[in-house]
C-alpha cells in the first residue's frame, strides 16, 4: 500500500514537472517570437519582427496602409505597422513608377465598395487626451486612370476636410478625445475612389495647443531660417513628428546659432518645439522695418496662429530684442514680448479667433524705442474645425461592437453606427437624441451562430430585434426579458430548444411584443413545457423519428444518384415517382381543355393554362418534341422541384410522365413575368415601393437555392421574364430547366454548354466555362438595375445595341440619381434608398465574380432598403413587410415547416 502511494505521488510530481516544462517553454516561445502582440501594435506598442520587439515609441501608432509587410521600422527609426489589423475593407493598391522611394508611399488601400470606411485607432492613453493624427495619400496613378479622386476624410462623426490633391499630399489635425478610441474616415462622393497611404497617431502633451473643444487642422507650419535642402524637420528632432518646412522670404536676412537651445526652459507651454528649428530665424535690415508675411483664408472659417521665438543672436552685455505682433494692423496678440537668449516663447492668438476675412496679415515690429530688428524662428496657423456631431452612446457602441466580434458580422460596419445619418449601419434605426440610441436591430440572415450573446441586452433601449434566418441554436435566453421597450422579436428560421421566458410570453400575451418564432415541437410556444415524463417520452421518440427519416433521405438520394450515373448505360427511360400528384397524358389534356390558351412559351415549349377539378387554375409546361432541352432536362428540374419548396419559388403542383408526353404543373401566377410589367408598353407602371417589394422576393428565393438547399443550387438562367407575379403581386423565381445541383460544396459547376440569356450572363463564364453562384448574383445585379431604371439589360440603338452597365456608369459618376430612376415615376422614389439599391446593383454586376457579395448579403442590404422606405411616418418602427398580412396583431407570426423543404438549412 505504502509502495503504491508512493508511485502515485512520483506519477504525479513527475506530471506536474511536465506541465511546468510545458509552461517554461511556451513562456520562451513567447518572449522570442513576440506572441499576444495584437493588442500592442493595435496601441501603437511594441511591434515584432523578425523573430523580435522593434523599439517601441510611446504615444504613436504609424500605419502603413496596403503594406504586405506586417512590421518595418523606416529610415528615422519609426515603427510601421501593416494596417490589416485596423480594417477588413478596401483593396491593396501599389504605386506605379520608382518616383516614391519611401516605403510607406509605395502602397495604399482604396475602397471602391461603400459609402463610408473607416480606421479604428485606441492609443493606450485612452479618451480625454490631446492627439495630432496625420493622413498621408500618394496617387502616383495606381489605378492606371491618371486622375486623383476627390473625397471627404472624417474625424469620427464630423467631417474634416475634403481631401482633392493626392499627389503626396498629407493632412493633419489637433484633436483631444472624447472616447478611448478615435475613427478616421474616408467618405465617397462620387468624385473617385478614396483611398489612403498612411495613417498616424501622436500623443501630445496636455498644455499644447489650447482645445477646448473642436479641433485644430494645421494650414502651415513653417521653420523661418537658413537650412541647406528643402528637407522636412519631423522626428526623431521633433518628439512629436510633426513637419516642419522651410520657409524665408527673400527680403528677410537669415540668421543662426551654434549654441544650445534650451527647450526645456520653455515658459509658455510645453510646445516640444524642435532646437532644430529654433536655432534657426529671420530678421529685417533694422528696427524700422516689420517682417510681415500674407496668407490667403476662407472667409466662412474660423482661424488660429502660432508664433514661436527664440533669440539666437549674441547681443552685447544689457542689450535684449523686445517685439510686438500684429494680425491686420488691428490686433495686437501682446503689448511687448522680451526675448531671452537660446531660451524658446510661444505666443499664441487667443479668443476670438480670426474670421469673416478673405486675408490675413501677421506683422512683427521693434516695440518701440528699441533699435534691435525683429525676428522669427518658426509660426503655425490652424483652421479651426466644428465638431457638432455627437457620436452614439458609449454603451450602445460598445454592445454593438461586441455583437459584430462574437458573430464576425461582415457587413461594412465603419466608423459610429449611427452618426452621421446617412451612414448609418445597415441594420440599424436610431434616435435623434444628444447621443443618438439604438432602437432597432436587424440581423436576418447574417450567418450567425451560436447562442445570444448578453450584449444584446445592453441596448437598453433597443424596440426591433430581428435575428431571423440564422443559425442560432440553444435555449432562449433570460437576458432578451431586460430590454423593456422591446416591442418586435423575430427568432424565425433558427434552432432553438426548451421554451420562451415566461416574461416575454406575457409580453405577447398582453399585446405589448410582436413574437415570431417557427412552429417547432422542441420550442414550448405558449406556456412551460408540462410533464417530466411526457418529455423524456417525447424527446427520444422524436430524435429517433427524425433519424430514421435522415436514413432515409439518405437512402433516396443515393439511389438517385447511383441511377443518375448509370443513366447513360439505361435505354428505358424511367419513370418519376414523387409525393406529388401525377398526371396522366388524358387529364392534361383535361387540365389544358385540349390545349387551348397559350400563356407563354419557354425553353421545354408552349405554356398552357389549365384548371383542376377544385377549380384552382395552373399552368401546364408542356415538353415539345423538338424543344431545345431533352429528356434529362425535363427529369432535372422535374426532380429539383420536387424537393425544393420556397414561398419566393414557383410551386410544382404536378408532372406527366406518360410515355412520350412529358409536362409539369405549376401553380399558375396571375400577374405575369416582370419582364411585361417592366416593357414601356405596360400602362400600368410599378412603383417604387412595388419594384423593392420584387427586389426582396426575388433575392430571398435566390438566397434559398444558393445558401438553403444542401448542395447548393444555380439557376442559370435568372431574368425577368423567369421572375413571376401572384395575384398580390408577390415575385417568384420560375424556369429551373437550366439549373443544375452541385455534385460538391465547391461552388461550381462545370459545363461545356453554359447557358444564360445575353445580358444576363456572367462575363467571366465566356472563358472560364462555368457557373457558380456568383454568376446568378451577377444576373441579379443586371435585374435590379432594370427595376431601378425601367431600361432592358441591352438598350437597342439606331447605330449600336448598349449594355445597361455602360449606360448606368457615366450617370453614377455624375451623381445623376434623378436621370438613373425610371421616369415614369415622375420623382416618386426614395433617394436615399435608390442610391442604396444602385449601390448594392453594382456590387452584384461587378466583372471580377469573387468580388460579388453572396446573395445573403445581397437579401440583408434588400431588406435594410425597404425598410427605410417603409418605417417613414411609421415613427421608426420597421417592418418589411410588402403585402397586407392577415394575421391578427396578437397572434404569433409562424412559418410553417411546409413552406420550406427538408433540404433547407
Amino acid at each position: 500500500m505504502v509502495r503504491k502511494t508512493e508511485m502515485d505521488t512520483g506519477r504525479a510530481i513527475t506530471e506536474i514537472l511536465l506541465v511546468l516544462k510545458g509552461c517554461l517553454f511556451l513562456v520562451i516561445v513567447s518572449a522570442v517570437l513576440g506572441v499576444s502582440n495584437s493588442e500592442n501594435v493595435a496601441s501603437g506598442n511594441n511591434i515584432s519582427h523578425g523573430g523580435r520587439k522593434l523599439a517601441e515609441i510611446p504615444g504613436f501608432i504609424s500605419i502603413d496602409c496596403g503594406s504586405n509587410e506586417d512590421n518595418y521600422i523606416d529610415p528615422r527609426g519609426i515603427p510601421f505597422t501593416s494596417d490589416k489589423r485596423f480594417i477588413d475593407t478596401g483593396i491593396v493598391g501599389t504605386v506605379s513608377g520608382n518616383k516614391y522611394h519611401d516605403q510607406v508611399r509605395k502602397t495604399l488601400r482604396s475602397f471602391p465598395r461603400g459609402k463610408r470606411n473607416c480606421y479604428t485607432l485606441r492609443p493606450k492613453q485612452g479618451k480625454n487626451n490631446k492627439y495630432l493624427i496625420r493622413a498621408r495619400f500618394t496617387y502616383g496613378n495606381y489605378d492606371g486612370k491618371d486622375e486623383g479622386p476627390v473625397f471627404d476624410l472624417y474625424l469620427g462623426v464630423n467631417k474634416w476636410r475634403t481631401v482633392d490633391n493626392t499627389s503626396g499630399t498629407y493632412h493633419e489635425i489637433i484633436h483631444v478625445a472624447s472616447r478611448d478610441y478615435i475613427d478616421v474616415c474616408l467618405v465617397n462622393i462620387s468624385q473617385g475612389v478614396p483611398f489612403i497611404s498612411a495613417l498616424e497617431l501622436r500623443h501630445l502633451d496636455s498644455s499644447m495647443y489650447r482645445i477646448e473643444s473642436g479641433a485644430l487642422s494645421k494650414l502651415w507650419r513653417s521653420d523661418v531660417g537658413p537650412r541647406t535642402d528643402n528637407s522636412i524637420i519631423r522626428y526623431p528632432n521633433d518628439t512629436y513628428d510633426r513637419y516642419w518646412h522651410s520657409s524665408l522670404k527673400d527680403d528677410w536676412i537669415e540668421i543662426a546659432s551654434s549654441s544650445t537651445i534650451n527647450t526645456a526652459s520653455n515658459s509658455d507651454g510645453a510646445y516640444g518645439l524642435p532646437a532644430e528649428v529654433m536655432k534657426t530665424a529671420a530678421k529685417t535690415q533694422n528696427a524700422s522695418i516689420p517682417l510681415k508675411d500674407y496668407f490667403t483664408l476662407n472667409p466662412l472659417l474660423k482661424y488660429y496662429c502660432y508664433f514661436h521665438f527664440a533669440e539666437v543672436e549674441k547681443l552685447e552685455p544689457g542689450q535684449q530684442r523686445e517685439l510686438t505682433i500684429s494680425l491686420d494692423g488691428q490686433r495686437y496678440l501682446t503689448e511687448s514680448l522680451i526675448l531671452d537668449y537660446l531660451n524658446p516663447h510661444t505666443i499664441v492668438q487667443d479668443n476670438p479667433p480670426i474670421t469673416g476675412e478673405s486675408s490675413l496679415h501677421f506683422s512683427i515690429n521693434a516695440a518701440q524705442g528699441t533699435h534691435l530688428p525683429p525676428i522669427l524662428n518658426a509660426y503655425e496657423i490652424f483652421e479651426w474645425v466644428e465638431l457638432p456631431n455627437e457620436p452614439t452612446a458609449t454603451e450602445d457602441v460598445q454592445a454593438i461592437m461586441e455583437i459584430k466580434t462574437r458573430y464576425n458580422v461582415t457587413r461594412n460596419w465603419q466608423g459610429d453606427p449611427c452618426v452621421p445619418s446617412e451612414y448609418l449601419w445597415d441594420g440599424l434605426n436610431c434616435t435623434n437624441d444628444n447621443p443618438p440610441r439604438i432602437i432597432t436591430l436587424n440581423l436576418s440572415s447574417s450567418k450567425l451562430t451560436g447562442d445570444i450573446t448578453t450584449s444584446f441586452s445592453k441596448l437598453e433601449l433597443l424596440q426591433s430585434l430581428d435575428l431571423s434566418f440564422n443559425n442560432l441554436t440553444g435555449p432562449l435566453p433570460q437576458v432578451l426579458e431586460q430590454l423593456p421597450n422591446l416591442n418586435t422579436l423575430d427568432l424565425r428560421g433558427n434552432k432553438f430548444t426548451g421554451s420562451i421566458p415566461e416574461v416575454l410570453l406575457e409580453h405577447f400575451r398582453n399585446g405589448k411584443l410582436d413574437l415570431r418564432v417557427d412552429a417547432r415541437p422542441d420550442l414550448c410556444l405558449y406556456n412551460s413545457c408540462k410533464g417530466k415524463k411526457k418529455k423524456e417520452f417525447v424527446i427520444p421518440v422524436l430524435a429517433s423519428f427524425i433519424t430514421a427519416v435522415s436514413i432515409l433521405l439518405f437512402i433516396v438520394s443515393a439511389l438517385a444518384i447511383y441511377r443518375r450515373k448509370r443513366g447513360s448505360a439505361t435505354v428505358t427511360k424511367p419513370s418519376i415517382k414523387s409525393k406529388n400528384r401525377q398526371y396522366s397524358y388524358s387529364e392534361v389534356v383535361k387540365i389544358t381543355n385540349n390545349f387551348k390558351n397559350i400563356i407563354g412559351q419557354g425553353g421545354f415549349g408552349n405554356v398552357y393554362l389549365g384548371k383542376l377539378k377544385d377549380e384552382i387554375q395552373v399552368a401546364v409546361k408542356f415538353l415539345s418534341p423538338s424543344s431545345k432541352q431533352g429528356y434529362k432536362e425535363f427529369r432535372a428540374e422535374a426532380q429539383l422541384l420536387m424537393v425544393v419548396h420556397h414561398r419566393n419559388l414557383v410551386t410544382l403542383v404536378g408532372y406527366c410522365d406518360d410515355g412520350e408526353n412529358k409536362a409539369l404543373v405549376y401553380e399558375y401566377m396571375a400577374n405575369g413575368n416582370l419582364q411585361q410589367h417592366l416593357s414601356v408598353t405596360n400602362p400600368n407602371v410599378l412603383t417604387w415601393n412595388e419594384r423593392l417589394c420584387i427586389a426582396v422576393d426575388a433575392a430571398h428565393g435566390l438566397e434559398y437555392l444558393h445558401n438553403g438547399c444542401k448542395p447548393p443550387i444555380i439557376h442559370r438562367d435568372l431574368k425577368p421574364s423567369n421572375i413571376l407575379l401572384n395575384e398580390y403581386m408577390q415575385a417568384k423565381i420560375a424556369d429551373f430547366g437550366l439549373s443544375r445541383a452541385f455534385t460538391t460544396e465547391s461552388d461550381f459547376h462545370v459545363s461545356t454548354r453554359p447557358a444564360g440569356t445575353w445580358g444576363y450572363v456572367d462575363p467571366e463564364i465566356p472563358t472560364a466555362r462555368n457557373s457558380n453562384k456568383k454568376s446568378d448574383v451577377y444576373s441579379f445585379g443586371i435585374i435590379l438595375l432594370e427595376l431601378i431604371t425601367g431600361r432592358p439589360a441591352i438598350i437597342r440603338g439606331p447605330m449600336r445595341n448598349n449594355h445597361i452597365l455602360d449606360w448606368v456608369n457615366p450617370l453614377i459618376e455624375r451623381a445623376d440619381i434623378q436621370n438613373i430612376v425610371d421616369p415614369r415615376l415622375e420623382g416618386e422614389f426614395s433617394t436615399h434608398s435608390a442610391w442604396k439599391i444602385v449601390e448594392i446593383a453594382m456590387s452584384c454586376a461587378l466583372p471580377v465574380a469573387i468580388q460579388r457579395p453572396d446573395m445573403s448579403q445581397v437579401l440583408t442590404e434588400l431588406k435594410e432598403c425597404l425598410a427605410l422606405v417603409l418605417t417613414r411616418g411609421r415613427n421608426q418602427r420597421m417592418t418589411t413587410e410588402c403585402r397586407t398580412s392577415s394575421m391578427p396583431h396578437n397572434t404569433f407570426h409562424v412559418e410553417l415547416e411546409s413552406e420550406i423543404a427538408p433540404i433547407a438549412r
